[in-house]
């Protein structure tokens, strides 16, 4: 069998769950990837390192300031950046890191928009559907931009529009898009909006809701016949029907006042959501009744559990793995149907870690120390595959932040990021 052939297979049996965006086979078109679920499109690759970890393909200096992590599609990559002027997004060809087109999107944040004490720029990856890039700049803009060329097709404004309000650490989610519309959290009584994405117009809205805008992506859901869209807030997890925009249900539990930022695991009838500053882990069971959906609590765990920053969680084989801040930080594995700790592993020197997962295997990036894991998911412990370390760390001043910008799998490679340094590593089989 080929392994075009094999690859086919493993993608017509993988399926695709709601909020999947159009992209070739290989492709990583949005934040955390095809299915916004840290998972990587099935593709071969390596599954130990040598010594000296995968070689480098390529590097790039010019990211600019920012946390964005990247899209990769039709072999271009795409993520953000800024200057001291404008916060850009810029495309490159993911094959040999040449630049194809930066385009400004709106101006650059500063102290008196949030606090860029842990670093200023960009933190949202683009969107790509279709001919379209979908983005939002750290003050609030969205953007749609023409894929080929980088032009602006429309903007808008959410504090402007819609009294959004930037949040602490500026705006951070990723955008989502769901047919033609563009699904964003302005934040306040327009909690979450729907744009139309050809005009920018309004075409749906959250009704019922006022929170502030934290930082936490978007997904699409589908139980019992019923269409959602699930986030958070510092109110806790949050669930709209994408039809009339009324609150379907909300849990209080994994909320906080400070940052709530990890993306939320939706399985089946389960969503599942992390939060750092004592917040810890939920469970949620939904049961459909007609056109409503209930949301019942399996458990809630604080304490010495996950306990997840902005690193995200993956789930494999009903077992949630990403980084703890509880017990001084460590990886840990938690299974997802009773919330029991599997394991710990700490590793010096790293506050906090992002994490993908492709082919088999974890792709640990660790905060501090610049050094990235392969890791097969294992009940059992943390099992090391191969380690790769930065070639370089940014010379931006990193003030009190660190590596944040979560790891990219995409067409055979690994993609990671430092500020304005980009890195391509060959991991195929």
């Amino acid at each position: 069998m080929t392994k075009s052939r094999l690859i086919a297979l493993l993608l017509l049996f993988t399926g695709m769950s709601t909020g999947f965006v159009n992209a070739a086979e290989t492709d990583w078109p949005q934040w955390r990837g095809p299915q916004r679920d840290g998972h990587a499109a099935p593709q071969l690759l390596a599954q130990s390192w040598p010594t000296d970890g995968p070689a480098l393909k390529w590097e790039s200096s010019q990211m600019g300031r920012g946390y964005s992590s990247m899209s990769i599609v039709d072999g271009r990559l795409f993520t953000m950046g800024a200057d001291e002027q404008n916060c850009f997004a810029v495309c490159l060809d993911s094959q040999t890191g040449k630049s194809l087109w930066k385009t400004n999107v709106s101006r650059a944040g500063a102290n008196g928009d949030y606090n860029v004490g842990w670093g200023a720029g960009p933190r949202s990856t683009p969107t790509i559907d279709g001919d379209q890039v979908f983005v939002l700049s750290d003050v609030g803009t969205v953007a749609v931009l023409k894929k080929d060329s980088g032009d602006v097709l429309w903007s808008v404004d959410l504090v402007k529009e819609y009294g959004g309000q930037i949040p602490k650490w500026g705006y951070s989610e990723s955008i989502l898009i769901d047919g033609d519309r563009v699904i964003v959290c302005p934040g306040g009584a327009n909690f979450m909006v729907g744009l139309d994405r050809q005009s920018g117009r309004l075409v749906w809205q959250s009704r019922g809701y006022d929170a502030p805008s934290h930082y936490v992506s978007v997904i699409k859901g589908n139980f019992g016949g019923v269409n959602y869209y699930v986030t958070a807030s510092n109110k806790g997890v949050v669930a709209f029907d994408c039809q009339n925009g009324n609150k379907l249900f909300e849990n209080p539990t994994t909320g906080n006042d400070v940052a709530t930022i990890p993306t939320p695991i939706v399985t089946g009838d389960l969503v599942y959501h992390t939060s750092d500053y004592g917040a810890g882990n939920v469970l949620l069971k939904l049961t459909a009744s007609g056109n409503t959906l209930r949301a019942d609590q399996v458990y809630h765990l604080d304490g010495k559990t996950m306990m997840n920053h902005h690193g995200g969680v993956v789930l494999v084989d009903q077992v949630i793995y990403g980084f703890t801040k509880a017990n001084g930080g460590t990886w840990m594995a938690q299974d997802l149907p009773s919330g029991d700790t599997l394991w710990e592993e700490k590793l010096r020197g790293n506050k906090s870690g992002s994490i993908a997962y492709a082919d088999g295997r974890l792709y640990c990036y660790n905060d501090g120390d610049g050094t990235v894991m392969l890791v097969e998911p294992s009940r059992k412990g943390f099992l090391n595959k191969g380690t790769l370390t930065l070639p370089k760390q940014t010379s931006i001043p990193r003030d009190r932040g660190a590596i944040w910008a979560h790891p990219v799998i995409a067409n055979q490679t690994l993609f990671i990021r430092d500020q304005d340094l980009l890195f391509a590593f060959e991991i195929k089989r």
